[in-house]
């Protein structure tokens, strides 16, 4: 126990017998012996925080009274011992509760990846409320109605990526962990506006990264549209000082946030710098990160004089119109921007003015969406259609309360490869074309 807390108890007990003698002793007492204790008794607990009876509450009352009229000093003395004691206490409760987290810090990731999203650019983060004393793998999809795991993030519609930092802390197998992320990608797969970030186990190898994708949905599915994959782990500073390598998805989604800030979701979140970052603890050759890039694996490579980069934004799907994150992102910001701006349709006449109404609200947006680059065209007639008239709208859909509104987009895909030919002309220097 501190030395502090010591002294402090040792001078709480002094000014209690101080004040017990004086208040007990003699021909007229101010107190007797037992309603001193029960003095005593209450206070102590009243420090402590604990309860007491009403009884026992209304003795202590009726004794202070007469102790602190007849013996007002001592009496305030005794307190303030008490409270210093009590404080100090409460002090080095605290700083063990720490010292306790801090240990077990060392075993998790959430913090250094809620650093590194707020240090690459995030601004709002969410996190979800597990239980630590159970597996990983049985709190992931949460309840509803607590607002736990997956479930309670069904009901934040601003939500557009999702990460699990600590998929792969406590010694998480590879099978339990592809298991987990079938779980996060399959809620992101479902609710169409949000996508997963993800990473292979620590000490991965980079020749052992195929091997850990066989455990994921195939890139034919779905859930791979849904899926970001990036490699390697990084090497952080630590909160506590300590240099250690965790997870990239936290860092990677504030990167996410940052371009979508500074350009727009349109713009494939890569050829950017991440913040917070020492060193990649596994350097790839260009040879490598082209066999991972193939696969959809989003690889963190250093440059000279440019430092460390994202150099990938693939999604892990092998679909032409899904492979590249920032085209996935569009056309769920665009199906969600479109969906609660068209809310004020509900329960309008279905007739040609609704859809003309319609037309005109969502070839707005999209005008305005191609103006910023979001779109591929030279007019916005190249970049769009929208489609809302009596072609789309039949008799038997407008008798089931329904309006159909078909869209198309023509989103703009990253510059993800630069050809160059060099010809050398005969009698001429070099030149590049």
């Amino acid at each position: 126990m501190p030395a502090a807390i010591v002294e402090a108890a040792e001078e709480r007990q002094e000014r209690e017998d101080e004040l017990r003698q004086k208040s007990t002793a003699g021909g007229s007492p101010a107190v007797t012996e037992p309603e001193f204790a029960t003095l005593v008794e209450v206070q102590t607990a009243d420090w402590a925080g604990e309860s007491v009876s009403a009884p026992d509450r209304q003795v202590a009352e009726t004794a202070a009274a007469k102790v602190e009229q007849a013996f007002p000093d001592e009496y305030r003395l005794w307190i303030a011992a008490g409270e210093k004691e009590t404080s100090l206490r409460h002090r080095q409760s605290e700083l063990d509760f720490l010292a306790q987290w801090f240990v077990a810090a060392r075993e998790v990731y959430l913090h250094e990846a809620v650093y590194g999203f707020f240090a690459n650019g995030g601004s709002s983060c969410y996190i979800l409320r597990l239980d630590p004393t159970k597996p990983l793998a049985s709190e992931v999809e949460g309840d509803l109605d607590k607002r736990t795991g997956l479930a309670g993030l069904k009901s934040v519609a601003d939500v557009t990526m999702v990460a699990v930092p600590d998929l792969w802390s406590r010694g998480t197998t590879p099978e339990i962990g592809a298991a987990i992320l079938d779980k996060v990608v399959g809620h992101c797969a479902a609710m169409r506006n949000r996508l997963t970030l993800c990473e292979p186990p620590p000490d991965t190898a980079p020749a052992g990264v195929s091997q850990f994708l066989t455990r994921l949905a195939g890139p034919d599915s779905d859930d791979a549209a849904f899926t970001a994959l990036y490699y390697p782990w990084v090497e952080v500073p630590g909160v506590d000082g300590a240099r250690r390598t965790v997870p990239p998805s936290g860092h990677l989604a504030g990167v996410w946030a940052r371009t979508d800030t500074e350009r727009g979701v349109f713009k494939a979140p890569a050829n950017q710098n991440l913040r917070g970052v020492l060193a990649l603890p596994v350097r790839l050759t260009d040879q490598r990160h082209g066999e991972l890039n193939d696969k959809g694996v989003n690889c963190l490579r250093v440059f000279p004089e440019r430092g460390l980069l994202v150099w990938g934004a693939r999604t892990r799907s092998s679909s032409r119109d899904w492979r590249y994150l920032n085209v996935r992102r569009l056309v769920s910001f665009l199906s969600d921007s479109i969906r609660q701006s068209s809310t004020w349709a509900v329960f309008e006449p279905n007739d040609d003015r609704l859809w003309a109404a319609l037309r005109h609200s969502v070839a707005s947006f999209l005008t305005d969406q191609w103006r910023q680059g979001a779109l591929l065209g030279r007019t916005p007639d190249e970049a769009f259609y929208v489609i809302c008239d009596r072609s789309n709208n039949k008799p038997e859909t407008i008798d089931a309360g329904q309006v159909i509104c078909d869209i198309g987009v023509a989103p703009v895909r990253p510059a993800e490869f630069v050809q160059f030919t060099i010809t050398q002309i005969a009698g001429q220097s070099g030149q590049s074309i």
